[in-house]
């Protein structure tokens, strides 16, 4: 099935200690690149999370942002390290007795809690397994929810893209009608030209007429144009089917070599209607290219 790659996906994972939300936005782009936002703690879960998008999602800039809140539990723990707190007591205590005030008074309690590095917090530890799963189960949904979203915008991209191959098709048709006439309204001119220029001496040989307009014919014969046109448009059709996973690359040459096509026949026909309806051809082509640049 044809995907779009823009696409924004939300995933939610609850329980009674936490709820996990991750989400997913997504833009075209040639690669897959994936830039995850999350809290350190849970870095050990980002290859993981990498793996769940790339199984759905091959091309595009995809951004994922994951957040974490704790219900009544404090993600944080309060550490104090008492070796230090004993080398600060003694030093407090030997300041008293060089300065002799110990008799006054010791350290307080509220004092060697404020010194450098005696409590201090640090993220409280977690079983990362079951963590895991829940950034898991999380980004699944979320992806479940953008791929979704791709789906739909893709089958928009296949209606527009569609309509305008019949567009095309029937312009390169025109065209096909066209062409014929070309030898013949050359040979016509050809001899209305020499005989303007004899002004009626000599008597034109249709044999020279028809030798010019077969020379002509010949460079501007462009019949193994369109029939490689029209299997394009039959092949570009096909993928449009949805056989296929992932075919925005293959679609996007397919448009390059139906935009050369397009080209040689303008170069060729040397005809200001076949120029025109050439003109008309590429803009159509065009505005499938730009299509297809969203086609993951």
């Amino acid at each position: 099935m044809i995907k779009s790659m823009t696409g924004f996906g939300r995933g939610e994972y609850v329980d009674d200690v936490r709820k996990v939300t991750v989400e997913i936005r997504a833009v075209n782009h040639r690669y897959c690149d994936i830039y995850i936002k999350m809290p350190r703690k849970y870095s050990f879960a980002e290859e993981k999370i990498k793996s769940v998008i790339k199984n759905r999602m091959s091309r595009g800039k995809i951004e994922v942002s994951v957040s974490v809140d704790n219900f009544g539990v404090s993600d944080a723990d309060v550490r104090l390290d008492k070796d230090l707190a004993g080398k600060y007591m003694n030093a407090l205590n030997e300041l008293s007795e060089t300065f002799e005030i110990g008799e006054l008074t010791g350290p307080s309690l509220s004092l060697l809690a404020r010194m450098p590095d005696v409590i201090r917090t640090a993220p409280a530890e977690e079983d990362e397994e079951v963590m895991l799963a829940c950034l898991l189960d999380a980004t699944g949904k979320a992806v479940d929810d953008i791929c979704s979203m791709r789906e739909t915008e893709g089958a928009k991209l296949v209606e527009d893209i569609s309509m305008r191959a019949d567009i095309i098709a029937d312009i390169r048709s025109k065209i096909e009608e066209r062409a014929p006439q070309l030898e013949k309204e050359y040979a016509a001119k050809f001899r209305a030209r020499i005989e303007e220029l004899l002004d009626g001496v000599y008597e034109v040989p249709e044999e020279r007429v028809a030798l010019e307009a077969a020379v002509f014919a010949d460079k501007a014969n462009i019949t193994e144009e369109l029939v490689r046109l029209d299997s394009h448009v039959m092949q570009l059709r096909e993928f449009l089917k949805g056989k296929e996973d992932s075919i925005g690359k293959k679609i996007d040459f397919l448009i390059q070599e139906m935009n050369r096509e397009a080209n040689t026949i303008g170069s060729k026909s040397n005809d200001k209607e076949i120029t025109s309806m050439m003109l008309d051809l590429k803009a159509e082509i065009e505005k499938i290219r730009e299509q297809v640049q969203n086609i993951e």
